[in-house]
């Protein structure tokens, strides 16, 4: 072991270290800002909406304003290229959560002097601007985690702290507001919001960022030519533009026919609605080939070029206009960071793109019949459901997450990443056992001493059992999250990460959304113990493809010469 490992600080040193430092203080910030929207707008409000007697077709158009996160991803190039007139001396970033963060905040307030029945049309119009801006602000603050990281805030340690921020926002934006709501009213609980997220927007000043003025003026310095596209060994201009055609006509393809659905679905009666369904089933696949697969090909593309020394300029060629000046920054945005990706990858992003679609997909396909399973299959009360899965639930989730953040110092990113796929896939399993009566989890349960201690506080063996359960998967959940979105931070670039991690994640999301049709006919036709037996092998997919990427990632360190401190940090 050479002397970098000799010198480095125990892990728990690391994280205190890590906690003290500015940027992880933003970090929590930044993700409790990311959290509350989305609570508030995704979660919350259709409790108001039911209070108010919205009719469940109108609220159910109201959940389309998700497809916003789903499809983030769209618009992501603009954020790491445009800056706000005015504002980019804030910096790169910065420009981008503030404006956001403030725009929220407004939105929220307004909300509050709204009548969600005789002021409909302007209520989801401003959720959907609402979710539209907190969708941007998760992109830029993915991308200033990204971009701020260094050896003491690391990563890994601000991608847990993130998580953590979006959490307990989640439990402010949803138990919290309920408590509000039945002791005040809606408007004063989305006015309290508001000014919470204007606050944020105040502090988010002066956080730390890359500076867009030092940005500008090293571009300047390179004058007509600030990303090098034009000097000798680059692909030639007339290739590049064949590829921004490409690239941008798809883009922009799916970038109008998700605008143009949400505008028509939100817009119209119920009569005239599209079928939300069947748009998801049937153009989500192809919105993911379009702006995905075949990018990431015409990417392999260039970077074939590249290889082959195919369409490469022999000598410098500066652009002699402005409209090929405008094709240069075009290409910088859109296409250059697929070409980073797939060039840096290779082969390598087949398996990541598999990953990233199974690490997560069990939570997200199976949250959405969480209450109905609660609820209707094993026929919990409300109050008993929002103690296990808003109190307890989230004390579990944040548990997880610090010890997640503590896990990838000590273990490392690739053991806590295979860990928690493992620990994810697993606790299906306490599920199915709830599926079929519990035996098991009232046992152990029973065996642990937690029915005793419920029961101290007015609660029984059977609030018990779905509380361990509901714990552990949350613990579970935890510490995989704080690992995969480690995972993803690593593997991004940057200067291209808003694009690249949005694109990951957006992934993410979407196959979620896809397989939930799937899944609810498969409770239908068969049974909820059949379904947590399917999600557990899906888990362990994502077992396998971890320790497939595990040796991967261990070989390129051996390839490039990282020693057994970078190694393990990998």
């Amino acid at each position: 072991m050479g002397e970098a490992a000799t010198q480095e600080k125990p892990g728990w040193r690391k994280v205190l270290a890590a906690l003290r430092h500015r940027k992880t203080g933003y970090m929590l910030l930044f993700g409790f800002a990311a959290g509350l929207p989305y609570a508030l707008l995704l979660g919350t409000l259709y409790a108001w909406l039911s209070d108010a007697e919205v009719d469940l077709e109108t609220m159910g158009v109201f959940s389309l304003i998700g497809l916003s996160y789903a499809f983030k991803f769209l618009w992501s190039p603009a954020l790491d290229r445009v800056d706000i007139p005015g504002l980019k001396l804030l910096g790169k970033r910065k420009q981008w959560m503030v404006t956001a963060q403030l725009l929220l905040g407004a939105i929220l307030v307004i909300l509050s002097m709204l009548d969600p029945v005789s002021q409909l049309g302007w209520f989801s119009l401003l959720a959907g601007i609402g979710a539209f801006a907190s969708a941007t602000q998760d992109v830029v603050i993915d991308a200033w985690r990204v971009d701020v990281a260094d050896e003491t805030a690391t990563i890994d340690i601000l991608s847990t702290v993130y998580q953590m921020g979006y959490r307990i926002a989640a439990l402010v934006g949803g138990a919290l507001a309920l408590f509000l709501a039945e002791r005040t009213s809606w408007p004063t609980v989305y006015l309290i919001m508001g000014a919470i997220l204007l606050f944020v927007g105040f502090l988010g000043l002066f956080a730390p960022d890359t500076n867009a003025k030092d940005l500008k003026d090293a571009q300047d310095a390179k004058g007509e030519d600030p990303y090098g596209l034009r000097e000798a060994g680059q692909v030639n201009p007339r290739t590049r533009m064949i590829a921004l055609i490409g690239v941008g006509a798809l883009w922009g393809w799916a970038l109008i026919t998700v605008g143009v659905f949400m505008v028509r679905s939100l817009a119209n009666d119920p009569d005239a609605r599209p079928d939300s369904v069947a748009f998801i089933s049937t153009m989500g696949p192809l919105v993911v080939v379009a702006t995905v697969v075949i990018p990431a090909l015409i990417a392999a593309w260039i970077v074939q070029q590249e290889k082959r020394g195919t369409n490469l300029l022999n000598a410098p060629k500066p652009a002699a206009s402005s409209l090929e000046r405008a094709g240069d920054h075009l290409y910088r945005a859109l296409v250059l960071p697929l070409v980073e990706f797939v060039g840096r990858m290779g082969w390598s992003l087949v398996l990541i793109l598999a990953l990233v679609l199974t690490y997560r997909i069990t939570d997200a396909v199976w949250g959405t019949f969480a209450y109905p399973f609660y609820l209707g299959e094993l026929n919990y009360s409300k109050d008993e459901v929002a103690i296990a899965s808003k109190f307890f639930g989230v004390g579990a989730v944040v548990f997880g997450l610090a010890l997640g953040g503590y896990l990838l110092t000590v273990l490392g990113r690739m053991m806590t990443l295979t860990l928690g796929a493992l620990l994810a896939a697993l606790t299906n399993l306490l599920y199915a056992d709830l599926a079929i009566g519990g035996f098991r989890m009232a046992a152990v349960s029973d065996f642990i001493g937690f029915t005793w201690a419920v029961e101290q506080f007015g609660g029984d063996q059977r609030l018990a059992k779905l509380m361990v359960t509901i714990g552990a998967e949350n613990l579970a959940v935890g510490i995989a999250g704080a690992a995969f979105v480690a995972w993803l931070s690593s593997i991004v670039a940057r200067g291209y990460s808003a694009v690249q991690y949005a694109l990951l994640s957006s992934l993410t999301m979407l196959v979620g959304t896809l397989g939930r049709g799937a899944l609810g006919k498969m409770i239908e036709d068969q049974s909820y113990y059949d379904v947590f037996i399917l999600t557990t092998l899906i888990g362990f997919v994502a077992v396998v493809l971890c320790l497939i990427e595990w040796v991967r990632v261990a070989r390129l360190g051996k390839d490039s010469g990282m020693d057994e401190v970078a190694l393990k940090n990998a």
